[in-house]
């Protein structure tokens, strides 16, 4: 059974952090700025998050429900490019990387929750916005670093890129090199998380579930199930992003556009 936090619980795990930060400021780490600031940002989405699902699930209107799916989707677009070094000017990023993830997130969804819930409540909000949700940041994580890895290697191995297409290879010849370490990068943490999932770590959703007293055998499926999910939407999600931003750092004569970059 899952017990209640009160504010005091909440205030007490803060305080952890915070002395982390003081910490790091001793040290003249300036991190500690963003430490706060991001976890300040953390608390106030997460409870104006959690407001709005009350509101979502007490009513559970598919197309509410399909909102909420898409302020997320959109979010995530933005979010996905907003801490790259470099990204594709005049929105085309923005286009890239909500296509991207919006396809992957859709489809990896849509197939868990008809597997579980079947077709007729696949589309209940308590079901679909959390599931969702988790596939939704490992399509935007799994994006995010695969795509900081391709922009950093723009940058360090341009005149190598160059000097190779001046040659008379194709953009996909002079670029597969950067991809394939892109795409591995992207993949990173969710086979991490793959490999360390119940020997090293103890997954949310099988935490969770033993929480709120499911029997850890059956708690344990459900976590192969999501893992299997998470693996694919971060496959799919990198794939889409790196292959659709290839596309957009060149052009049809086979020449890098390093003037498209912002």
């Amino acid at each position: 059974m899952m017990v209640s936090l009160t504010v005091t619980d909440l205030g007490l795990a803060a305080a952890l952090l915070l002395a982390n930060a003081i910490l790091m400021s001793q040290f003249s780490l300036g991190d500690y700025r963003s430490l706060i600031w991001s976890a300040a940002r953390m608390i106030v989405q997460l409870l104006m998050v959690g407001t709005a699902l009350r509101f979502v699930f007490s009513y559970n209107l598919t197309w509410l429900t399909l909102l909420v799916f898409t302020v997320m989707l959109t979010a995530a677009s933005f979010e996905t490019g907003a801490r790259l070094p470099a990204r594709l000017a005049a929105g085309l990023q923005l286009v890239i990387n909500g296509t991207s993830i919006t396809i992957s997130t859709s489809v990896i969804s849509a197939f868990a929750l008809v597997t579980v819930f079947g077709f007729d409540g696949w589309l209940d909000a308590r079901h679909a916005i959390p599931i969702a949700g988790i596939i939704l940041g490992t399509a935007m994580n799994s994006a995010s670093i695969a795509l900081n890895t391709f922009f950093n290697g723009i940058a360090l191995e341009r005149n190598a890129i160059e000097a190779q297409l001046a040659l008379g290879r194709t953009r996909w010849e002079a670029l597969a090199p950067l991809v394939r370490r892109s795409i591995r990068s992207g993949l990173l943490p969710v086979t991490n998380q793959m490999v360390g999932a119940g020997i090293i770590t103890m997954p949310g959703i099988m935490s969770g579930q033993i929480l709120a007293g499911q029997d850890p055998y059956e708690a344990g499926k459900y976590q192969i199930f999501l893992m299997l999910l998470l693996a694919s939407c971060g496959a799919l999600s990198t794939f889409a992003s790196v292959l659709l931003t290839v596309l957009g750092t060149t052009d049809d004569r086979h020449r890098l556009r390093t003037d498209r970059l912002s």
